[in-house]
Parts: structure tokens; C-alpha cells; sequence
């Protein structure tokens, strides 16, 4: 039971890793389409102007062409990992979870070197105000897991 716990949590990581990595349609302030770092609600709330959503989008761009190489073998295994799930071999998904910790790891290093990036385009209004946002989803997404 605690195999599949670990197996499960690994399995969300990484497919949320992806979610985040993955290069997406080119609407890059939309909706569902969205892609890097903050949406076009996150961008109403803090007021940015065009500039500073050129500049997160210039940021965005060259975070993910700087780490197409990690997220191309981010994407392997999570296929090898779902491969090894499907034929239920529990031999490949214990010697895939180093890889999986170590990528989760580098990928939670990724997205902090980026978001610090981006809050140097920020005024420190909005990166007050970007930080309350982020504590206030925190919360949220804490008191949902404690639910479950």
C-alpha cells in the first residue's frame, strides 16, 4: 500500500511538472491556453502594464528554450514511468524514483530562479501583492488537501 502511495504522489509530481513545462499553444496570456509563469487573471489582479507582459513573456520564452533539454527528459520519464505502471512492474518504478525525486528537486529550483526573475519586473506593489495572492492560493490549496 505505501509503494503505491509514493508511486502515486511521484506520478502527480511529475504529470504537475509537466503540466508547467510543457510547451503549450502560443496564447501565452490566456486562459486554459496559458503558458509560463502568470495568467492574464493573475496579471488583471496585479495591474501590469504591456511592457511588463512583454517582459514576463521574454522571460517565459527563454526559460523554457534554457531548459528544453530538462524537460524533454522530464517528459521521458514520465513515460517510462507510466510504461512501468501500465505492465505493473514495481521493479522499474523503485528504479525510476531517484530520477523522478531529482527531477522534482531541479524542478522546484527551475521555477523559484524563475518566479524571482519575474518579480524583479514587478513593482514592489504588485510583488506585494503577487506574494499575498500566492499565500492566500496556499492556504486554499492546503485547506483542500486537509479535506481529503
Amino acid at each position: 500500500m505505501n509503494k503505491k502511495w509514493i508511486t502515486g504522489v511521484a506520478v502527480l509530481a511529475v504529470s504537475a511538472s509537466l503540466a508547467i513545462a510543457a510547451p503549450q499553444a502560443e496564447k501565452a496570456w490566456g486562459g486554459h491556453h496559458r503558458r509560463g509563469f502568470m495568467s492574464e487573471k493573475l496579471a488583471q489582479k496585479l495591474n501590469l502594464t504591456d511592457a511588463q507582459k512583454q517582459q514576463i513573456k521574454d522571460l517565459n520564452k527563454a526559460f523554457r528554450q534554457d531548459n528544453k533539454a530538462f524537460f524533454e527528459s522530464l517528459r521521458a520519464t514520465h513515460q517510462q514511468m507510466r510504461a512501468a505502471k501500465e505492465a505493473n512492474d514495481t521493479a522499474k518504478l523503485d528504479a525510476l524514483k531517484p530520477t523522478i525525486e531529482s527531477q522534482k528537486a531541479q524542478m522546484k529550483q527551475l521555477r523559484e530562479a524563475q518566479e524571482a526573475k519575474i518579480l524583479t519586473v514587478l513593482t514592489p506593489e504588485q510583488q506585494a501583492q503577487y506574494k499575498a495572492l500566492k499565500a492566500e492560493r496556499a492556504a486554499k490549496w492546503q485547506q483542500k488537501r486537509s479535506q481529503q
